[in-house]
């Protein structure tokens, strides 16, 4: 199987390339500097040069407050450069994999929100990727788009990383107490899209297309995610770092984020029978990964 995926720096494209290699699959990147998302020309002659089975869209402008200020730069490669992609997979015939966000939601649901409720994105960021999903479905039905949300990794920038960085010189850190997700570990996304992948590939079944929610099991607020995050690295022999509670309204972020970034993820295990590992699993491999090579 030859996959192509957009993106160079990012945590699903590095993750994906790096579980790729280990499978022996063929996986191309496009993106910066050779490919610009916002410029969509360049997208279709890279694409058909790789030669795919499948094309996977994990690129995205991700500066969820950085968007407010460059909202047409955010719609270009949010909306028009998964358009294009679309596109593109529809001439050649080949299926796409497009990865949206928990913020195509306005967070007001009491529980998780499930594929059927209806969008209602609160920012710049969430509209954009909003309008990605819309091009996608206006363009090809061979298409699985799937909602991820508070995505960590060892790689790119993460809160993760950020929260392990601020640990380092400080004793104390205030975190947002008032928003509740599901983070999820890139490596296990990953692995669920190339799981997807291969089914979309062999089986054209309606079914297996459409719209998934892809989390992690679990769900919990920033600040008690940050207070596991050191936890953990005091285990790795960390220093202690103590984590006080802010409200969204008085941390005031530039972009307002959704209070519930819930997802349901019984779709998808219902039709392709995948779960990601509990978070809490997925963030000692993090932890094992970003803290233990510092400890040699």
């Amino acid at each position: 199987m030859r996959i192509v995926v957009t993106g160079t720096q990012g945590q699903i494209d590095t993750s994906i390339q790096r579980l790729g290699e280990r499978l022996g699959i063929s996986i191309t990147r496009v993106g910066l500097p050779d490919v610009d998302l916002a410029s969509i020309d360049t997208l279709d002659a890279a694409v058909r040069a790789a030669r795919p089975d499948v094309i996977i869209s994990a690129a995205a402008y991700t500066s969820v407050d950085k968007a407010e200020s460059e909202p047409e730069l955010a719609q270009k490669i949010n909306g028009d450069a998964p358009g294009a992609l679309a596109r593109i997979a529809n001439d050649t015939g080949l299926p796409l994999l497009h990865l949206s966000t928990d913020y195509v939601f306005s967070g007001d649901k009491l529980g998780a929100y499930t594929e059927t409720d209806a969008p209602a994105p609160i920012g710049v960021y969430g509209k954009t990727k909003l309008s990605g999903e819309q091009q996608i479905r206006n363009a090809t039905d061979n298409h699985v788009i799937l909602r991820t949300a508070w995505v960590y990794s060892p790689y790119g920038n993460n809160f993760v990383k950020t929260m392990l960085r601020l640990g380092e010189t400080n004793d104390r850190v205030t975190v947002v107490d008032d928003q509740f997700g599901c983070p999820t570990y890139a490596p296990d996304i990953a692995r669920a899209l190339l799981v997807i992948a291969q089914q979309v590939v062999n089986d054209r079944d309606e079914t297996l297309r459409g719209v998934f929610n892809l989390t992690g099991e679990g769900e919990t607020t920033w600040a008690n995610f940050a207070r596991a995050i050191f936890a953990g690295a005091e285990r790795r022999g960390r220093r202690p770092v103590q984590v006080d509670n802010i409200s969204s309204q008085a941390y005031q972020a530039v972009a307002k984020r959704p209070l519930n970034s819930r997802l349901s993820r019984d779709k998808l295990d219902d039709v392709y029978g995948l779960r990601l590992d509990g978070w809490q699993t997925s963030l000692d491999r993090c932890l094992d990964q970003l803290i233990a090579p510092l400890r040699e």
